[in-house]
């Protein structure tokens, strides 16, 4: 504080102290006039004193605050046409009225007031006319943070280009773990001698250390079947952009050595911690795997994946080892839960079905009461014929109950199977996943990014042909209590049959050893063509869908029917696979209005083309060859022009790669 404020603060107590005296004197002059005419005389000179002395400080004080004010209305100033800060302001037909001198500097130019931004910097239009408050804009090769002042037509301008391009540097620096897997290495080697093997690990170690090298990437093998690869996110652009063509380079190079290698590769990113960097590579991985392999899984931080790859069919990989297994893990699961509650997927089909009665089955050889959830309301007509004739058999009848019912009845203790699916928004009911604790997913389609919250027990084969074939498998390793129906045999024998078009797509040895088990139980092949006959109201809403056919492009062909027609998705499924059948078709794709109000889609392949990652484009999925998607809120005509840019996208894609 100046000295002259110092003594201002001191003076104001004396000049009370003058007051009171004053006062006193006027008091005193009552009783004695003389006394008190001295007093006030003496009194003068003090005042008088103080007074000059208070004038001569007011003066000092409005000195220092006029000097104040002038610094400080300086400094104003100074900032204000000296800091990097660009500040214009415009009019209403956005000329430019006034720049302070920064913003004349960086853009180069002498002269900005009466210009036109149209002519300096047009890309400010748009921002000014949507009303943005700020944007990050380039401008003459830097890049400025503009902030729009609406009601004063005013811009500041602040110079973020190295900001960003630091940024960037840390973006792109950071840290990306990948674990790189032979997918079906130990089953190729495993009858190979010390000779062989050595040349094909020496073959693949060196295809993917040149991989490494040349982009890159630290490699480490960490077993017969795995790898480790650390790199930074720059990197993982460079091979996104590349599609991961160590894919091809490896499924194209093994054959040549009479073997049929391919990698699977799950990539963790967007973390700063490493061991969480490390689960979500691992993450990624099984996600890839569970997919059917072949192909690249990344995790991204906002829980989103994406796919590389996949663009073959999975080759038949699991072995009867990893049955048993699930087959034993099951058993303990059910001999320790009250009951079992089954639920299969929203308008269920044959493999869903039957599944689901396959499993009541494995219940009770462990002695377990067992409930089917079904939907009567959202079953086709194949179904309906099968509940039919489970009707006739009162024992497993009394066991199939609907949604409400299964949620009355579910305790702390009971096991939840969910079957021929592993999408929560896709299940029978999705308030049992909420309500039931211990869930087991029996599925067989490729994983998705949906996937039901942590189950106990996951037992997804992309290689197998269905859900019935997997569940047919695991009699064997049950108690041999009771003999299988036949009307649980024939109705998962129906399920395989459904999926793989009888005996057509998706089959592999396990497949006919699994029907041919079924068969021996007696299934009936009778009664199972008699479930898959049409009736003819279906036959002629298949054969319009057909009619409305129309080939798009390289052997697509796309059948759609207006919105007024409505089908169940088996009709359109089957519509799909019967245009399969015509010649030069190599994909299907059908389009049509179902009567809950979603556009349904199902597509057919004969795996030239990869329906799946089309249809996972539209937020479905499915296989290689068979794959379907719902859209919800568009009409049939926004649905199709929707898919047909899937499709380009997919085909440019192919293309490129």
């Amino acid at each position: 504080m100046p000295a002259f404020l110092e003594k201002r603060s001191i003076r104001y107590p004396f000049y009370g102290l003058i007051g009171v005296t004053v006062v006193l004197l006027i008091v005193l002059s009552l009783y004695n006039w003389m006394v008190s005419v001295t007093g006030l005389l003496l009194m003068v000179f003090p005042v008088y004193f103080m007074f000059v002395i208070d004038q001569r400080q007011r003066k000092e004080m409005e000195d220092y605050i006029a000097t104040l004010s002038y610094r400080v209305k300086r400094v104003g100033e100074e900032a204000f046409m000296e800091m990097p800060i660009g500040i214009m302001l415009i009019n209403d037909v956005y000329d430019i009225e006034w720049t302070n001198p920064f913003l004349s500097s960086s853009f180069g130019e002498e002269k900005l007031v009466g210009r036109s931004l149209y002519d300096i910097a047009d890309n400010l239009i748009p921002l000014i006319k949507q009303e943005v408050e700020t944007e990050i804009i380039l401008l003459h090769e830097r890049k400025y943070r503009v902030i729009h002042k609406r009601e004063d037509r005013l811009l500041y301008f602040f110079d973020v280009t190295e900001q960003i391009e630091i940024e960037k540097m840390y973006q792109e620096d950071r840290t990306v773990i990948a674990v790189i897997f032979l997918d079906n290495y130990d089953d190729i080697t495993q009858g190979m001698d010390d000779q062989m093997r050595g040349s094909i690990n020496s073959l693949v170690t060196s295809t993917l250390n040149k991989w490494a090298y040349d982009n890159g990437v630290f490699l480490k093998r960490v077993s017969s079947e795995r790898y480790i690869a650390v790199f930074s996110e720059k990197i993982l652009k460079t091979l996104e952009k590349g599609k991961f063509t160590i894919l091809d380079v490896v499924r194209e190079m093994t054959p040549k050595q009479n073997v049929s290698f391919t990698l699977s590769i799950g990539v963790g990113t967007g973390i700063a911690s490493l061991p969480e960097l490390g689960a979500m590579a691992q993450s990624s991985l099984d996600l890839a795997l569970g997919r059917g392999g072949d192909q690249v899984a990344i995790k991204l931080q906002n829980g989103k994946v994406k796919f590389y790859g996949g663009k073959t069919n999975p080759v038949e990989k699991r072995t009867r080892v990893r049955a048993r297994v699930i087959s034993h893990a099951l058993r303990d699961l059910i001999i320790a839960c009250d009951k079992v509650i089954i639920m299969g997927h929203k308008n269920p089909d044959m493999d869903s079905i039957g599944s689901g009665i396959g499993i009541y089955k494995v219940a009770q050889m462990n002695q377990k009461e067992a409930y089917i959830v079904v939907n009567s309301q959202e079953i086709d007509n194949g179904v309906k014929q099968l509940m039919g004739e489970i009707r006739n058999h009162k024992q497993l009848y009394s066991h199939i109950i609907g949604p409400e019912e299964a949620l009355e009845m579910a305790t702390d203790k009971t096991l939840l199977v969910v079957v021929d699916t592993h999408k929560p928004s896709l299940v029978m009911e999705e308030r049992l996943l909420n309500k039931i604790d211990h869930i087991v997913v029996i599925d067989h389609h490729r994983r998705g990014e949906e996937f039901i919250y942590n189950p106990l027990l996951v037992y997804m084969e992309p290689y197998a042909s269905s859900t019935a074939e997997l569940v047919t498998e695991f009699f064997e390793y049950q108690p041999k209590r009771g003999k299988i129906e036949m009307i649980e045999a024939t109705a998962l024998l129906a399920g395989i049959i459904v999926d793989t078009k009888s005996f057509t797509l998706r089959t592999g040895s396990r497949t006919f050893d699994a029907a041919s088990y079924l068969r021996a139980n007696g299934a009936d092949t009778i009664l199972i063509q008699k479930l898959l006959q049409d009736n003819v109201d279906t036959y002629i809403k298949r054969s319009k869908l057909i009619e409305s056919v129309s080939f798009y492009r390289d052997g697509i062909v796309i059948a759609k029917v207006t919105e007024d027609v409505l089908n169940d998705q088996v009709i359109i499924a089957q519509a799909a696979d019967t245009l399969l059948t015509m010649d030069g078709v190599l994909a299907s794709f059908v389009i049509s209005k179902r009567s809950d109000g979603v556009i349904g889609i199902s597509a057919r392949s004969l795996g030239n083309i990869n329906v799946q990652i089309i249809m996972e484009s539209l937020q479905g999925g499915g296989h290689l060859t068979n794959a379907a998607a719902q859209m919800t809120g568009l009409t049939v005509v926004e649905t199709e022009s929707k898919l047909l840019l899937a499709i380009d996208e997919y085909l440019e894609g192919v293309k490129k790669e």
